[in-house]
């Protein structure tokens, strides 16, 4: 089997170690230098599928351009005389997404395969891992995004999905919910009458801010000022219908505070989570998460199926408005240290201290009994 390591050597700056990284077809050594094969006068990629030599028959060389000079000629599989294959992909799928933004109905598989050069397969396979979505999810995405903005431009909401290019109000409407994360007409008057019922209180973190819409929870906000809570809030919603919560939510108020403090005994509450496709597919993976236990933003970029999604995931963490629901704060960079969160890196190391000190406490006790 041909396999590519993503694993770093600590240089290549020596012969042993570069012929050590061709054989293990280590991945951060493509674009270090190249090697060619005194019997065939063909120069590779450190990472080529290819046969390898035998070490004897192995030279290496800086780069393309120092091979051909020194008289190689270039592999026509692995194409080392071009830029790395990860750079060409991201360029494929740029241009495919172009193509998918630029287009009035969402082109097949098989027309965005073909314009990229790679097979139906192949393409959708790079289109996810570099994207984080499929291509179809991502055409709705972008006409998601165009019924949105024509829906505040256009006369009526009929016009506005046909400009957006659905082919048919049926069609939209199956979906509409789940695109905007309410009705078309609620969207067109930004939220108005939508109905949110909201509570503040108090908690060991500080200020607590919860509300939910018919649907459930909708928003979790920690802070130090319950006024700046308030505030960030009805900006959030500004046409909504804003309704502070009776007796009957209060206790949905209460089980969130008394999360916060116990975060062993869960939240058996409804989450109203809107978000694109690729945001929700996070937010699950987050809510998988073991309390006590933390990942970093790489680790949670394979688990959902997009190693080259960081960022993106990252982003998406940063965007998630309900707080411990979604333990976002659970999340840290790969040397283990705190980043950002969005209610405070000292709230994220209290949370994780509180957390780590509840599975400490229950290893004990097992070993007890």
């Amino acid at each position: 089997m041909n396999e590519t390591t993503t694993e770093p050597l600590a240089a290549f700056d020596s012969d042993e170690a570069k012929w050590a990284a061709v054989l293990a077809r280590v991945a951060a050594a493509d674009g270090a230098f190249v090697y060619a094969v005194r019997t065939t006068g063909i120069y590779c990629r450190p990472t080529c599928p290819s046969r390898r030599p035998r070490r004897e028959n192995a030279e290496f060389h800086a780069d393309a351009a120092a091979a051909e000079r020194a008289g190689y000629r270039p592999c026509q599989r692995c194409r080392p005389q071009e830029a790395p294959l990860t750079q060409r992909n991201a360029e494929r799928i740029a241009r495919a997404c172009r193509r998918i933004e630029a287009a009035e109905d969402l082109p097949s598989l098989d027309e965005l395969a073909q314009a990229a050069g790679l097979s139906r397969f192949h393409f959708h396979r790079v289109f996810k891992s570099v994207t984080g979505l499929t291509p179809k999810a991502y055409g709705v995405a972008c006409r998601a995004e165009r019924v949105r903005a024509e829906l505040l431009n256009s006369e009526t909401v009929t016009d506005a999905i046909y400009d957006a290019g659905f082919n048919s109000s049926g069609r939209f409407y199956a979906g509409s919910t789940q695109i905007l994360g309410m009705t078309p007409k609620c969207y067109r008057s930004g939220g108005e009458g939508l109905e949110i019922r909201f509570a503040l209180g108090e908690c060991s973190l500080g200020a607590i801010l919860v509300a939910a819409s018919d649907k459930g929870l909708c928003a979790i906000s920690l802070g130090n000022d319950p006024e700046a809570l308030l505030q960030e809030f009805q900006d959030r919603f500004a046409n909504a219908n804003l309704v502070p919560g009776g007796k009957d939510f209060d206790a949905w108020v209460a089980r969130v505070v008394g999360f916060v403090e116990a975060p062993e005994v869960g939240l058996s509450l409804p989450l109203d989570i809107r978000g694109t496709a690729f945001q929700q597919r996070v937010w699950q993976a987050l809510t998988e998460i073991p309390v006590g236990h933390t990942i970093s933003y790489k680790e949670l970029a394979e688990r959902i199926g997009s190693p080259k999604s960081v960022r993106a995931v990252a982003s998406a963490c940063a965007a998630n408005s309900i707080a411990l629901a979604i333990p976002c704060h659970r999340v840290v960079r790969s040397d283990g240290a705190l980043s950002g969160y969005r209610w405070g890196v000292e709230r994220k190391r209290t949370l994780l201290e509180r957390e780590a000190a509840l599975v400490d406490a229950a290893v004990t006790e097992n070993l007890r009994e």
